[in-house]
């Protein structure tokens, strides 16, 4: 008898998991013919396609997708746990356009928002959905990029954020750590937020030489640019010297000058030294600073996670080496506390970094 009933509680057990897992695996066939977890989440495969064709080329890790994401952040950061900073990740930067283009920081925005409001307008999107989407849409087609999380159902926007919410390069090291707590991101989330640098250019730090990368494989999403950013620099990749920026280690490429003072700083040495060929660990730290961003100012609780709408990056083809004619002798080492990695070294003469397409 006793075995009987242990049977019965076994099977009755089994049964339950048997149950759960159907539960969690369980699928949406949408119109379309794509699965999701969640039938709301159908609405958005559209506007992926649209994304992708309208946007971004059809599918290209060019200027269109690095715009995308740094619309996100400079939407996203104005927000601050204390209030009277905006509405976080709430598109207002799209929706009240006219108004946050003209801050100082926002320069160059005002041309990414020329191109993504017109698409913006062919869907039923709230701002902040089309414009987070955009940005997780856009990176993955970078490889090597974190699948970004995608959550769906963000209000309008009910104002523009004010002035002063994004920090500039020409900031110190202090006064960026704090703006960024202030919105509620420790140091490390700060420097893994930076690897966005990955795949940036600049276009109005030196207007002259628009679409300059900050390292020299811009259409991948690696940890090249923690590496070359504390090569050496030796020249400026334009017109002289510009607010902003410091010596750059190879022509054409741009080296922010926020972004060497961060990778000399003692508070956040280590951490950018600690990305150096660590594509995980870079990817894994990017995608859950990424994902904290994305809903800053908003109520996730009623929100949908719609993430398996986002497309799935292309593996990185890895390791990153050091450029040609370049070595660890020529690196600036701030952190003290942790081996340098060993990198290769590209053969042949030292390159010349081209301009991001389409800039």
């Amino acid at each position: 008898m006793a075995f009987a009933r242990l049977s019965a509680i076994v099977a009755i057990a089994l049964g339950a998991s048997q149950l759960v897992n159907a539960g969690l695996t369980k699928r949406v066939t949408c119109a379309t013919g794509q699965t999701t977890a969640n039938a709301a989440c159908c609405a958005l495969f559209p506007v992926v396609d649209l994304l992708q064709q309208n946007l971004f080329d059809g599918g290209v890790c060019g200027e269109e997708a690095h715009s995308a994401l740094r619309i996100s952040f400079h939407d996203a950061i104005g927000f601050s746990l204390h209030g009277g900073k905006g509405g976080g990740a709430d598109g207002s930067i799209l929706a009240f356009n006219e108004t946050e283009t003209a801050f100082h920081a926002n320069g160059g925005i005002d041309d990414i928002t020329a191109r993504q409001f017109p698409v913006w307008q062919q869907t039923n999107l709230t701002a902040g959905d089309f414009l987070h989407l955009a940005a997780a849409v856009g990176i993955s087609n970078c490889p090597g990029s974190a699948r970004l999380e995608f959550l769906f159902g963000r209000p309008p926007p009910v104002a523009a954020a004010p002035d002063l919410t994004v920090p500039e390069p020409t900031d110190s090291v202090t006064k960026i750590l704090a703006r960024f707590a202030d919105a509620g991101f420790s140091p490390p989330e700060v420097v893994a937020l930076l690897a966005s640098h990955s795949i940036a250019a600049a276009d109005v730090v030196d207007p002259t030489i628009p679409g300059t990368p900050f390292d020299s494989t811009p259409g991948t999403f690696d940890s090249q640019v923690f590496l070359e950013v504390l090569l050496k620099g030796t020249a400026f990749p334009g017109n002289g010297s510009q607010s902003g920026e410091v010596l750059s280690p190879l022509a054409g490429e741009m080296r922010l000058q926020s972004d060497f003072a961060i990778s000399q700083d003692s508070r956040t040495a280590c951490l950018w030294q600690s990305n150096i060929n660590n594509q995980a660990r870079m990817t894994a730290n990017f995608k859950a600073a990424m994902a904290k961003l994305q809903v800053l100012g908003q109520n996730t609780r009623k929100l949908v996670d719609c993430s398996d709408v986002v497309p799935v990056p292309a593996a990185f083809a890895g390791p990153i080496k050091f450029p040609a004619s370049f070595s660890k002798s020529n690196v600036q080492i701030a952190c003290h506390d942790q081996a340098f990695p060993s990198i290769a070294t590209v053969a042949g003469p030292a390159p010349t970094v081209a301009p991001v397409p389409g800039s």
